[in-house]
């Protein structure tokens, strides 16, 4: 058996053990607040693994594009190290200047704890973050990027990759073996520095509502996607199930050469559309706020993208552009499942419309959204995504691994703020949903669709939020090609 499939494997074993366990040892009060937790983590492992992957038939996914080299480091330790204190005018900036440039943003993202990415636009700046950054006491390094990160979960999860980024030797020498890296290795990658931020954390007078980040990058690779050529003259060969493309929000607000940018998206575009009928593509989103980038995909590259995976931040705003409206900066970082579930109907409904028109592509038939308190899934009756409800339920209880920073879950670090029951529609008089511990994924069907809603183990004690959703999304995706 292969050494993922155990590592999956014993993680739920271990999971298990550790509810048994607390189930034991708990008191009478912890009997009656946590039985309820403990109850659905133990339903939500059922689900997870009522499906397995195929040792000898491994999914075969090709991942594009970038990566880089992740530091992790404490935002409110580093700003007040480097003496950035808050704004008292809290405004959104499209790429980043000034050291007031970033206390204003990071002041406008950090209060309700909404995930923010944004490119620096001053070398100068972005080295003396960089620099301070290696000096915080409890900083750490990673492999960051949405290609290398949905690769590197994709591998554990038992898929055979291959990977179109640019690296350094000694980052590609600690990859799986079950990555391919298709792109030249590069003496310098680029670097994000991740800004972490716990629930509860203070600035000044501003107190972050949720556990988040806040990246920034002056990346020189990425927003090229100079992997592209090396990683398709090996796509025919690898024969992929599943072709993903991500991390193009490094585009927004590059400074491109004049028609650099939409020359790159143009081969991008070419590139999707010459995919075997038979290979499913997704697009996981990203934050995204140059509109003239946004429209080039909606054009270029959404449209031949059969899967969409995106957060609670990303649909609102890509939803706005689709209704012929600006981009929305931000929203609410904690809706209500409702809400999402009409944004995602209307989604699907605005972008299959427009795709039934002759050269507009091909039809959506997967879309799912991952939010703090629940994943929400939509599949196309009929298509080849498979195993929707199992899919939902992995989807949920990855993003407790990954931002908790263990395979093994504790309930005890973990709790529920999904709502007892929840609407699935805001239009008056639509049904009710009762959650129910012992099954906690809801499925039902719709139109040509079919919905399914897990709630999410929320991790108490956060590791890491960075990577969480390109974490959820290809563990969602594993079990449906």
């Amino acid at each position: 058996m292969a050494p993922a499939l155990l590592a999956v494997r014993y993680g739920t074993l271990v999971s298990l053990a550790v509810v048994l366990l607390a189930l034991w040892y708990r008191s009478p009060v912890e009997d009656v607040l946590d039985e309820r937790l403990h109850k659905v983590l133990t339903s939500l492992l059922r689900a997870e693994g009522k499906v397995g992957i195929d040792n000898f038939d491994k999914p075969r996914v090709a991942i594009g594009f970038g990566g880089c080299v992740d530091i992790v480091v404490d935002s409110i330790k580093l700003l007040n190290k480097l003496g950035i204190r808050p704004s008292l005018s809290p405004i959104h900036h499209d790429y980043i200047q000034t050291e007031e440039q970033l206390s204003q943003s990071f002041s406008y993202f950090f209060p309700p704890g909404a995930a923010s990415e944004r490119y620096v636009a001053n070398n100068t700046l972005f080295n003396k973050l960089v620099d301070a950054s290696k000096t915080l006491p409890g900083n750490r390094w990673a492999l960051g990027g949405n290609a290398a990160v949905m690769a590197k979960r994709l591998a554990f999860e038992g898929c055979d990759v291959l990977l179109g980024g640019r690296f350094s030797q000694q980052i590609t020498d600690i990859l799986s073996e079950h990555v391919l890296v298709a792109g030249k290795p590069v003496d310098d990658p680029d670097i994000h520095l991740i800004m972490e931020y716990p629930t509860g954390a203070q600035w000044g007078e501003y107190i972050s509502r949720r556990a988040n980040r806040y990246i920034v990058h002056s990346d020189k690779h990425n927003p090229l996607l100079d992997s592209m050529e090396d990683f398709e003259s090996q796509l025919q060969d690898f024969k992929p199930d599943l072709l993903v493309v991500g991390g193009l929000q490094m585009m927004d607000n590059f400074p491109f050469q004049e028609g650099v940018r939409g020359t790159r998206l143009k081969k991008l575009s070419n590139l999707l559309q010459s995919a075997e009928n038979s290979t499913g593509v997704h697009f996981e989103m990203a934050s995204f706020v140059d509109e003239s980038l946004m429209n080039e995909l909606l054009s270029q590259v959404m449209p031949y993208a059969d899967s969409l995976g995106m957060n609670e931040q990303e649909l609102p705003n890509l939803l706005s552009l689709l209704k012929g409206k600006n981009i929305t900066v931000l929203s609410d970082p904690n809706p209500r499942v409702a809400t999402v579930l009409d944004q995602m109907r209307e989604l699907y409904r605005l972008v299959n419309s427009e795709r039934k028109l002759p050269g507009k592509g091909k039809p959506l038939t997967r879309l799912h959204v991952h939010t703090l308190a629940f994943q929400a899934i939509i599949v196309t009756l009929g298509s080849s995504w498979k195993n929707t409800m199992s899919a939902t339920a992995k989807a949920s209880l990855t993003a407790n691994r990954h931002v908790c920073g263990s395979p093994h879950i504790n309930p005890t670090k973990a709790k529920l703020i999904m709502d007892d029951s929840f609407s699935i529609s805001r239009q008056e008089g639509s049904q009710r949903i009762s959650f129910q511990e012992t099954r906690p994924v809801s499925c039902w069907e719709e139109a040509d669709y079919e919905i399914c809603v897990a709630p999410v183990l929320v991790c108490t004690d956060v590791y890491q939020t960075a990577g969480g959703g390109d974490n959820i999304s290809a563990a969602g995706l594993v079990l449906q090609i």
